[in-house]
């Protein structure tokens, strides 16, 4: 009998834990207290369908405080879509406080995009300055400056969802100051006014399809940098010394070799002369076994041979001794 009455007991208790932990009846308390219709098979069902019923209900509770018309069938299908229900709800609150323009839809939108809504409509009602990195341009005077901006931006709601974030924002300044900087026509300008950089900047429409809509520029700081345009002519002063002395090195060369031809071709020259010479003997050979040449032919030549070295003999001689005797009358 008494194990009878354990058994029951038993039984009840775990139906009792069961019931309370499918069924949170202090949940629906308070939501009944609140003015919230959230049914306890509903609460069950949630419980099923692995939803916390804590987490929709507080939820559903905060936002009909806030006056916001939103059912609970929507917060259980945002967080069972991955998104994050307390942050939607304390956006729209925010948003509605701030008059702004957010539904739902958009809000469970920029949430499942991965984008903190709460935080974006914080910098819409308070807007962001985000500080650029310096940013190194050359004026057409070849003086480089080196300037950093401060960009105040606040969130477009409407262009959370597929919009460029803070990066795309960062480049497009810096390119718009590099343009700016390098269409003026010395850096002095630049230094004397500084805010026309951000105007012409401000002027060009940088934050077209992003998602946060700029407010103003301001330049914060400019440096001169290095004298770019003297280096470049140093550069290309450089170059064209070294361009001279390869076409130098190029002319030595062609010069070098050209003397090279000459001498072997003098060379060719004296061995056709020195194998022309060989030749004769044997010509005269030949002419003496062919009856051609005789024995007084040959004294004949060899006469008129001695007789032309006696001749340049006496002319070199002579020269010398003039130059001699006009040495001597100089002297």
């Amino acid at each position: 009998m008494e194990l009878g009455v354990l058994a029951i007991i038993f039984a009840v208790v775990i139906f009792l834990w069961l019931f309370f932990y499918f069924i949170p009846v202090g949940l629906w308390i308070a939501a009944r207290l609140n003015n919230v219709r959230v049914g306890l098979i509903e609460l069950g069902l949630m419980r099923i369908r692995r939803v916390p019923p804590s987490v929709i209900t507080n939820s559903l509770i905060t936002a009909t405080k806030a006056g916001l018309a939103i059912t609970s069938t929507d917060l259980e299908t945002h967080f069972l879509a991955g998104g994050n229900v307390p942050s939607v709800i304390t956006a729209l609150i925010s948003a509605d406080k701030a008059n702004m323009n957010m539904s739902f839809k958009q809000a469970t939108a920029i949430d499942l995009a991965g984008r903190d809504v709460f935080q974006a409509v914080q910098i819409s009602v308070n807007p962001k300055v985000i500080t650029t990195p310096k940013v190194a341009a050359v004026a057409a005077d070849g003086i480089q400056l080196i300037a950093t901006a401060r960009v105040t931006v606040r969130a477009n709601i409407q262009q959370l969802v597929g919009g460029a974030g803070e990066d795309t924002i960062l480049a497009r300044v810096g390119e718009g100051i590099v343009t700016s900087i390098g269409s003026a026509g010395s850096h002095k300008e630049v230094l004397e006014n500084p805010d026309k950089i951000s105007k012409l900047v401000l002027q060009r429409g940088l934050d077209a399809g992003t998602a946060f809509e700029i407010l103003s520029i301001d330049i914060a700081d400019v440096d001169v940098g290095a004298n770019i345009g003297a280096q470049l002519q140093t550069d290309q002063a450089s170059a064209d010394l070294k361009v001279a002395e390869a076409k130098a090195e190029e002319r030595r060369a062609m010069a070098v070799a050209h003397e090279q031809e000459m001498k072997a071709k003098a060379q060719d020259a004296r061995a056709s002369v020195i194998a022309a010479e060989a030749e004769i003997p044997k010509a005269m050979a030949e002419a003496f076994r062919s009856g051609n040449l005789g024995i007084m032919d040959y004294y004949k030549m060899q006469n008129i041979e001695a007789d032309t070295s006696m001749r340049e003999s006496i002319s070199g001689g002579s020269k010398k001794s003039g130059k001699g005797s006009d040495d001597s009358k100089r002297k």
